[in-house]
């Protein structure tokens, strides 16, 4: 699993940015899914977090119980890939 967890890292960056090459649109297509999972990202995290401090239960595995949330997980996820496949614009820009 964790093989294919780093191959995935690696893999599905280089062909969001073949697809890029490929076609223009799909560009604008990886930067709205990425503000539309920063959004939901950031809300997640704050509402979860305010939550816990509401509740004055800061416990480790109330705090912790915000990763199991499978919402948090793919968008996290998808921003995790999309800055290595921005990254690589910008690496390939500069050369």
């Amino acid at each position: 699993m964790k093989i294919l967890i780093i191959v995935g890292i690696i893999v599905f960056p280089l062909f969001m940015l073949y697809l890029k090459r490929k076609r223009k649109k799909s560009q604008l297509f990886f930067n709205i899914i990425a503000v539309i999972s920063a959004v939901i990202f950031g809300s997640i995290a704050s509402i979860s977090i305010y939550q816990i401090i509401i509740d004055d239960a800061v416990f480790m595995t109330t705090i912790h119980s915000v990763f199991l949330n499978p919402l948090f997980l793919i968008t996290g996820a998808y921003l995790g890939l999309y800055i290595v496949y921005r990254l690589l614009i910008v690496t390939f820009q500069e050369s």
